[in-house]
């Protein structure tokens, strides 16, 4: 085989798997979303009211803008947590390394509604944090602290994904070579300033994986807000689940789940637009 055939047969298996199980999705539901109803004959026909009353419908778009600054603020908070973490398992645990990072994913390894149901118990009325206050003398009888609320949902979300995101950020700093730090120190240069001008950015392409690992899926996030988030919680996640559950408004649920496809597409092509100023070259 020469090597174009090599690799078109290396690749055609994901690209098969890729066509049929996330193209097809997206192009039949960009299609219902031009539908003028779920089922019968209005399924038939073709329309654009959807599209009219999602653009007119100033609660859709403010709650998609809110969703999308949540999941930027749960993603930062994720990467300014797990980035010492990283770097203690990179640069200061030694040995040990492997196994600790096996103790920080042993969580993920459960259930995820059992974690956020976790969450529910430990901020209610009769959870640990209610408890511990009341034996404080801090708050005179239990009540729920944080729940069914925006700040339990970031909570939730960062408690579940921290360990996704210390992961990339440990393999991007396990792969810098010691050697410059060797250098930047014969060179005259402080820890603090071989951190800033070596170590961090270094390790930026793991930092832009760990970030969108959480921030990608966060947009679509719609357990978390229905357990603990309440009113005050919700995201765009639980209006278009209700739009195909509740309402069985099949074509508005597409249609809102193409809008916030198109903003996670956005996204990605600006990073990959920008991709020269990572220091891809230095991993």
């Amino acid at each position: 085989m020469n090597d174009r055939a090599r690799i078109v047969a290396l690749m055609l298996p994901s690209v098969l798997m890729l066509g049929v199980f996330f193209l097809l999705p997206v192009v039949a539901m960009a299609t219902f979303s031009f539908r003028a109803g779920s089922f019968g004959a209005e399924r038939q026909v073709l329309s654009l009211d959807h599209y009219r009353e999602f653009l007119a419908n100033e609660a859709f778009l403010r709650l998609l803008g809110r969703t999308i600054f949540m999941a930027l603020e749960t993603s930062i908070l994720c990467v300014i947590l797990a980035y010492p973490v990283a770097y203690f398992l990179a640069f200061g645990a030694g040995e040990r390394r492997f196994f600790l990072l096996t103790l920080i994913l042993a969580p993920a390894w459960t259930s995820f509604l059992l974690r956020v149901l976790a969450w529910k118990l430990i901020l209610g009325s009769g959870g640990l944090v209610s408890s511990a206050l009341l034996s404080l003398g801090l708050i005179s009888e239990p009540s729920p602290i944080l729940l069914y609320s925006r700040s339990a949902v970031i909570v939730a979300l960062v408690y579940s994904w921290i360990p996704f995101v210390a992961l990339p950020i440990f393999a991007g700093l396990d792969r810098i070579d010691r050697s410059l730090f060797d250098a930047a120190a014969d060179l005259g240069c402080p820890p603090w300033k071989t951190f800033l001008r070596v170590t961090l950015p270094l390790s930026l392409p793991g930092v832009g994986a760990g970030f969108f690992f959480v921030f990608i899926p966060t947009l679509g996030e719609w357990v978390t807000p229905a357990l603990v988030g309440g009113v005050g919680g919700t995201m765009y996640g639980n209006i278009v689940q209700d739009q195909f559950v509740r309402a069985l408004n099949w074509p508005m649920g597409s249609l809102m789940s193409l809008a916030m496809f198109l903003v996670m597409l956005t996204l990605v092509l600006a990073l990959s637009r920008f991709r020269h100023l990572l220091p891809l070259e230095g991993m």
